[in-house]
């Protein structure tokens, strides 16, 4: 195959400052410590992230034809990451957000949805978009031409083709759950939020969760919980909590789309189910340490090495 990890969805321009307490009054200005851009988003901090880390990558989804997509573009191309398959949509922005970092990480953000609600993926395009190992959807919720049938029918091919498959949402209603629903059984690695996971399914429990989303087809459910670490539900038994590691926290942002990336690294390098958990955990922890979507991460080899140091969080279950 020609790529490791297609990349597809959710690409957006971050303008990120830190830190930030509250907003100016009036026509005031507060000075801030750091100001940076990155690329973020379920799709674009994947992609960066498993650039990172030595995979061959595809990016797929959508820019407006404006200054924010043009440093999108040009800031892939940096880190090696194949961008033939971004589209140039018309009479709509690049998505882009201002991210006000606080103090303890969280980064209330202003968003514009821009072009990821405007692209499509047709069916003259599978041959290449998926020609690679891993496919990821990333922004399910977002992209408003391809969520529903569109994107269906690109899983279940996918599928067809023997491809691993993995999903992450944006998503935070029940009413979102018709959406998802329709990707799972197509779907080998469901990796939502565990906020977002209960948003969907109208439960608490991981437990629970994890045996509603089995049930409507999905392989395996992985959530990613924050500062409580990660929760792995399979099919076919292997259940497991995996804590979080310590870290100064710098900020959240892309710390569940870096989770997706490390996560599916382990797969391709044919890690077993606790290990490749434990790498996604690692590189949303070093993801955490920086301003801005994969900041924190340098490469495998780095990310391995805080492994090897690493300690985790205590982590008391309700």
């Amino acid at each position: 195959m020609t790529y490791d990890y297609t990349s597809i969805g959710f690409y957006t321009f971050d303008c990120l400052g830190r830190p930030v307490t509250e907003i100016p009054p009036g026509g005031n200005t507060y000075f801030i410590e750091e100001l940076t851009m990155a690329v973020s988003g379920a799709a674009g901090a994947a992609a960066v992230v498993a650039a990172k880390y030595g995979l061959n990558v595809l990016a797929v989804g959508g820019i407006g034809d404006d200054l924010m997509g043009d440093w999108v573009i040009r800031r892939l191309g940096q880190f090696g990451v194949d961008t033939s398959m971004m589209q140039l949509c018309k009479d709509v922005g690049t998505s882009s957000s201002i991210v006000t970092t606080r103090p303890d990480g969280q980064r209330p953000a202003l968003h514009m949805r821009g072009a990821t609600g405007a692209f499509i993926i047709s069916e003259a395009d599978y041959d290449k978009v998926l020609d690679a190992k891993v496919i990821h959807m990333g922004g399910t919720g977002l992209m408003d031409r391809m969520d529903g049938e569109r994107s269906f029918q690109l899983m279940k091919e996918a599928k067809r083709r023997g491809r691993t498959t993995t999903l992450d949402v944006f998503a935070a209603d029940k009413k979102d759950m018709a959406n998802v629903a329709g990707l799972l059984p197509f779907t080998d690695y469901f990796i939502p939020s565990i906020e977002e996971a209960q948003a969907l399914s109208g439960l608490r429990k991981k437990e629970d969760i994890g045996r509603y989303f089995n049930d409507l087809g999905v392989q395996c459910t992985v959530m990613t919980m924050g500062e409580n670490g990660a929760y792995y539900h399979h099919v076919d038994g292997t259940r497991f909590h995996m804590p979080a590691f310590e870290i100064d926290v710098v900020c959240t942002c892309g710390c569940g789309d870096a989770f997706n990336a490390g996560f599916a690294t382990g797969l391709i390098n044919g890690f077993n189910a606790e290990d490749a958990t434990r790498l996604g955990q690692a590189s949303s922890a070093l993801n955490a340490s920086g301003l801005g979507s994969q900041a924190g991460i340098a490469d495998l080899k780095t990310t391995l090495a805080f492994l090897e140091r690493a300690k985790f969080k205590n982590y008391h279950a309700a």
